[in-house]
């Protein structure tokens, strides 16, 4: 498996990933979702935002552009403002919207070469070094995407937990892999 491969099989866990913690989400009732808690970003609900908030960040990043943003419960814009404004007030409305953006991550991720992992992307940081502009390299953006969701979703698990949902998700990469068919 090269490079690419690895990539591109990283950030298919981490779409896997949250499709199972929103089917796990569904079956909590909103004031489960939105309760606060000590953890994460303080809700399931907050949580679940900041983990589309991140994808959209950084996917506008790797695609140039050097100030994206998805402002607290906003979804963020898509570009030429496709996908309207308002803010994300369901699951339903948020996995809708997490559709949309993992069909624009693929398209990102079935035209990425070895050589563009090299390439430096920039962007303006909204957190720590907050203004400054940092240039990363492309494969390090692509790696941070994927391990800032694993640390979120096990945040995420936590809370599903702490709120005694009927059931966890499994999140191991491990096991998407055995409930594919064997080539």
């Amino acid at each position: 498996m090269n490079a690419v491969d690895l990539v591109r099989r990283l950030h298919q866990h981490r779409h896997w990933v949250n499709d199972r913690l929103l089917s796990v989400a569904d079956t909590l009732p909103d004031e489960a979702l939105r309760r606060s808690l000590p953890i994460g970003q303080g809700s399931i609900w907050k949580s679940l935002l900041h983990l589309y908030a991140a994808e959209f960040v950084w996917l506008e990043t790797l695609l140039g552009n050097e100030s994206p943003v998805a402002d607290g419960d906003l979804p963020g814009q898509l570009p030429g403002n496709q996908a309207g404004p308002g803010a994300c007030q369901s699951l339903t409305e948020l996995r809708t919207w997490w559709n949309r953006l993992q069909e624009r991550w693929e398209a990102y991720l079935q035209r990425l070469s070895e050589k563009d992992l090299e390439d430096v992307v920039y962007k303006f940081s909204t957190s720590s070094g907050a203004g400054r502009r940092f240039g990363s390299r492309r494969a390090d953006v692509l790696l941070h995407v994927c391990t800032h969701a694993q640390y979120t979703t096990a945040q995420v698990n936590n809370m599903f937990r702490q709120l005694g949902a009927a059931a966890i998700p499994d999140v191991m990469l491990i096991t998407l892999a055995r409930q594919e068919p064997a080539t």
